[in-house]
């Protein structure tokens, strides 16, 4: 006796078959948080910064570590030189900016992940916003006020 194996088979004992449901449909009773496409944003974002902070910690470290002498030749005065032009001011501005924000997107997906009450998701989304805008801030501050005359 032969099995035709394009017919349905009904779920039983030996053979369990799981239930997919039907995605929800979006409907005005839905809530406005579960209306956008934040996370695929946050994705995109994830992948889209990734690449471009590895080309520049690359040029960061290559320049730092690597070429004109070394470690050994980063002092207050290479820096002091290296912030006289707006490229490299620039340049270490975007990176601060997307290091923070790729490290705040990907600890606010684990905090989504992991934090299991929402008052402590919560709390932890909080004190991440807030870290992260702190250094921000902080960072753009030492970047755009920094004085090589001091």
């Amino acid at each position: 006796m032969s099995v035709d194996s394009t017919a349905p088979t009904e779920p039983s004992v030996d053979n369990p078959a799981p239930l997919i449901e039907p995605p929800r449909a979006r409907t005005a009773k839905t809530p406005k948080a579960t209306r956008t496409n934040f996370e695929l944003y946050g994705w995109l974002f994830m992948r889209l910064s990734g690449i471009v902070l590895v080309v520049l910690v690359i040029g960061h470290l290559l320049i730092q570590l690597v070429l004109d002498g070394g470690v050994t030749k980063v002092s207050f005065a290479f820096v002091a030189g290296r912030w006289a032009s707006p490229f490299w001011m620039t340049w270490d501005l975007v990176m601060l900016w997307l290091a923070m924000l790729h490290g705040a997107n990907g600890l606010r997906t684990i905090i989504n992940d992991y934090a299991e009450r929402d008052n402590t998701r919560f709390w932890l989304k909080m004190l991440l916003y807030t870290a992260t805008v702190f250094t921000v801030l902080l960072g753009t501050l030492v970047i755009f006020t920094f004085d090589p005359n001091i």
